[in-house]
């Protein structure tokens, strides 16, 4: 099947150096196997339930949702632990150290990657209480 996607110049390049680095024989190859990998990882996330320990960070654009990040957050206070916030030029870092039920944790990582100035928000489950 073929398709078509609108990707930004700089990150297909990024995508391309990486495949070519890696000895995939194709572009199409090598985008099979990061919606595998993206699946798989997404699967897992959805298969986790009960009480568990998280942390997420994300990298976003301090002046355009600053607000709106700390409304989120304080919509989950139940869940977040604690926050570590690091500014990087017109960007930040975040990290948000997270304990409570797995589905509370997973719409508060959902909620964060709806923002279109958040660059990445990744989850590492550290252990299930």
């Amino acid at each position: 099947m073929r398709t078509s996607f609108n990707i930004p110049e700089e990150l297909l390049d990024d995508f391309d150096a990486t495949w070519q680095r890696e000895g995939y024989d194709s572009r199409s190859r090598a985008v099979r196997e990061a919606m595998t990998e993206y699946i798989e990882s997404h699967t897992a996330l959805e298969s986790v339930d009960g009480t568990v320990v998280a942390v997420l960070a994300f990298d976003y654009e301090h002046e355009r949702i600053i607000e709106d990040i700390h409304g989120v957050q304080h919509e989950y206070d139940d869940i977040i632990a604690s926050t570590s916030h690091v500014h990087e030029g017109d960007w930040c870092l975040e990290t948000v150290f997270c304990q409570g039920d797995a589905a509370q944790i997973r719409s508060l990582l959902y909620d964060l990657r709806d923002f279109d100035a958040v660059g990445r928000v990744n989850i590492s489950l550290v252990r299930r209480t």
